[in-house]
C-alpha cells in the first residue's frame, strides 16, 4: 500500500487489543464476518496458532462452495514463499556457506555481469531487505502467457537482464521491492547448496517441518491442487516458475504445512532449520523496518513478522508475533491484490483493535458517478477506450476489443464480468476520472473528450469551519481536518496537511493523494462524522 493519508500497513504504531479467535467455531464467526456474501466468491483456509493451540476454518463466501477447499488443498503461497528462501539463506549461513555481506555476484555463474554503483556491489544483504535497486522484473522476461506469466523465464534471461540495469543509488540506499532480485536470490541459494531449488527446500525445510503436502512441482500424494480464481470469480490458471527460480513465488502449502511453518518461526520444534529461521526475523534494515524477507510491523511496543503473497488466482497472509506467541495464516483460492488484500481480516486476527473490514457486496453505482464517468479515455501509450452506461451499468469498449459490462461493488470499485481488471474512480475537482488496474499495473486514465460540465461553488470559510475536528479511524490513526485562509486541510496522525477542495455538498478530495472525504451531518444539521475512501478501502470515523 502507497497512501500517503491512509498509512496503516506502512508504518503507524497499532494499538494493542487482544485478538479473538479462541477455537474453530469463534474464527469461523470472524472470517464469516469478513468473507461471507463476497462478490469476489473466494475461499479461505485460515489458522490463527497461539502457544499450544491452533484454531481452523475452512469457509467460502457462497456456503455451497465450502467442498472447494479441505485440509488437503494446496494453495500457491506467492511471495510467502520468499522468506522459506531467506531460512535457506540463513541455514547456509549457519554452516559457514555464505554470508550476508557476500556479494551476489559470487553466486552466480562467472561472467555474469552484475551492476554496481561507484564500486559498491549489491550483497545478499541488499537482495533479502529490497534494497538492491534492481527493478520489479527482469527486462528480458518474456511472457507469452499473461495468466502464467514465469513460465517461459530462463535463467539465461534472468542473469543476461542484470547486464541491462543501470543503478541510480548505491545498493542499500532505498527500498524498492523486486521479484527479479529474489529470484536471483533463488537460483544462488540453489547454486551454492549444490542443489535445485525444490529439492534443497524439501530436504533442509519441508521435510523437517512435517510440511508433508508442501512442493513446487513435485505435488505429494493425496494433495490436491486448488483451482485458482480472479476476484470476479472466473478460474484462472496456476502459475508455473523454473524450479531454480521458485524461491520468489512459487511454493504450494496446505493450510496444515502453513501451520507447521508458522510453528517453527515462533521458535517451535529442534530442527536445524528452526535456529536459521529465527535469525530471518532480526532487523537489518529501517526504512521500512525489514528482517530478511519479512516486513516488521510495529504493533504496541512490539515487532509483529508480515509478509504477503499473490499469484494470478491466489493470495496468502503470513504474520508471527514471537512476544505473544501468536501466529495467522491465511490462504485464499482467490487473487486479493488488486483489491486490497487480505490485510484487513489478516491484521484483525493479528490485534483485535484494528479494523476487520467487510465483505465487497454488489451494488448499483450511482447515476451521477455514471454520468461523470461517460466519455473517451486513453491509458498508457496505446490503449484507448470510451466509457457509456447501460440499463444503468457502466460499459468499456476498448477501441478494437467489443463492449464489456461492469458489475460495481460497495467499496467503489468497477470491475469487467468476463475478465480480470480493476476501474477505480476517482473525484477531482473538475469531474471524474479513473485508474485502470490489470496483471499488476496501475494506469492512471486521461480523458480526451471534454469532462461534463459540473459548477461546484466553495465553501465559504465560516463553512468549512464547521468541518474541523479529529475523527478517529483506528487505534492510533485519526484525519485532524482544520480551516485556514478560506481552505480545508486533512492531516492524517504523523503525516503532513493536505488541502482538499469541494467537489460536492459535504464532499472533497484530496487529488495529491487520490482520495475522498465525505462529511456526515446529524439531524441537527452538525457535522459527526468522516468516511475516508481510498485505493478501494473505506474507513469512518465520528467526530471527537
Amino acid at each position: 500500500m502507497n497512501l500517503a493519508i491512509l498509512g496503516i500497513a506502512a508504518g503507524i504504531v497499532l494499538g494493542a487489543g487482544q485478538a479473538q479467535a479462541g477455537d474453530d467455531a469463534q474464527l469461523r464467526a470472524v472470517v464469516d464476518q469478513r468473507l461471507a456474501g463476497d462478490r469476489t466468491g473466494a475461499c479461505m483456509a485460515v489458522a490463527v496458532i497461539e502457544r499450544d493451540r491452533v484454531a481452523r476454518s475452512f469457509a467460502c463466501a457462497d456456503p455451497a462452495q465450502d467442498k472447494r477447499i479441505d485440509a488437503k488443498t494446496a494453495f500457491e503461497i506467492g511471495s510467502v514463499s520468499k522468506t522459506m528462501t531467506a531460512a535457506l539463506l540463513a541455514d547456509l549461513i549457519a554452516q559457514g556457506k555464505a554470508a550476508l555481506d557476500d556479494p551476489l555476484a559470487d553466486y552466480l555463474p562467472e561472467g555474469t555481469k552484475v551492476p554496481a554503483f561507484q564500486g559498491q556491489t549489491i550483497r545478499l544483504r541488499h537482495i533479502v531487505t529490497h534494497t538492491s535497486g534492481l527493478p520489479a522484473l527482469p527486462s528480458r522476461m518474456k511472457t507469452t502467457d499473461p495468466a502464467d506469466p514465469y513460465a517461459t523465464l530462463t535463467e539465461r534471461d534472468l542473469l543476461d537482464s542484470l547486464g541491462d540495469v543501470t543503478l541510480s543509488a548505491a545498493p542499500g540506499t532505498g527500498f524498492e521491492y523486486s521479484n527479479f532480485a529474489s529470484m536471483l536470490l533463488s537460483l544462488a541459494v540453489a547454486r551454492r547448496a549444490g542443489s535445485d531449488y525444490e529439492t534443497l527446500l524439501t530436504t533442509r525445510l519441508l521435510r523437517p517441518l512435517g510440511m508433508d503436502g508442501a512442493y513446487v512441482s513435485r505435488a505429494p500424494s493425496g494433495i490436491r491442487a486448488a483451482v485458482g480464481h480472479t476476484p470476479n470469480g472466473r478460474p484462472t490458471a496456476a502459475w508455473t516458475f523454473p524450479v531454480d527460480l521458485a524461491g520468489v513465488g512459487g511454493v504450494r502449502a496446505t493450510l496444515e504445512d502453513m501451520v507447521r511453518y508458522v510453528q517453527a518461526e515462533l521458535g517451535r520444534g529442534d530442527a536445524p532449520i528452526v535456529a536459521a529461521m529465527a535469525v530471518t526475523q532480526q532487523p537489518l534494515s529501517q526504512s521500512p523496518p525489514m528482517g530478511m524477507n519479512w516486513m516488521l510491523m510495529p504493533v504496541g511496543e512490539r515487532r509483529v513478522l508480515v509478509h504477503e503473497g499473490g499469484t494470478g488466482g491466489f493470495s496468502s497472509f503470513v504474520a508471527v508475533d514471537r512476544l505473544r506467541e501468536r501466529g495467522v495464516v491465511i490462504l485464499s483460492d482467490t487473487a486479493w491484490h488488486s483489491i486490497g488484500s487480505l490485510g484487513s481480516l489478516g491484521l484483525h486476527l493479528v490485534d483485535a483493535s484494528l479494523p476487520l473490514g467487510k465483505p465487497r457486496k454488489t451494488v448499483a453505482p450511482d447515476r451521477a458517478l455514471l454520468d461523470g464517468l461517460v466519455g473517451r479515455y486513453r491509458i498508457g501509450d496505446t490503449l484507448t477506450m470510451r466509457l457509456s452506461q447501460r440499463d444503468g451499468a457502466l460499459v468499456i469498449e476498448p477501441d478494437g476489443q467489443g463492449a464489456h459490462t461492469m458489475g460495481y461493488d460497495d467499496a467503489g470499485d468497477f470491475y469487467p464480468l468476463d475478465f480480470d481488471a480493476v476501474l477505480r474512480p476517482q473525484r477531482t475537482a473538475r469531474g471524474y476520472g479513473f485508474t485502470w488496474m490489470q496483471m499488476g499495473a496501475e494506469l492512471a486514465a486521461v480523458r480526451l473528450d471534454a469532462a461534463p460540465a459540473k459548477t461546484i461553488a466553495q465553501p465559504s470559510a465560516e463553512a468549512l469551519r464547521a468541518y474541523v475536528g479529529e475523527y478517529p479511524l483506528v487505534p492510533g490513526f485519526s484525519l485532524t481536518v482544520s480551516e485556514k485562509a478560506g481552505t480545508l486541510y486533512v492531516q492524517g496522525t504523523g503525516q503532513p496537511p493536505i488541502e482538499v477542495d469541494a467537489v460536492d455538498t459535504d464532499a472533497f478530495v484530496a487529488a495529491s493523494v487520490a482520495a475522498e472525504i465525505r462529511f456526515e451531518r446529524d439531524d441537527s444539521g452538525a457535522v459527526r462524522a468522516l468516511t475516508l475512501l481510498q485505493g478501494g478501502q473505506q474507513l469512518r470515523g465520528e467526530r471527537r
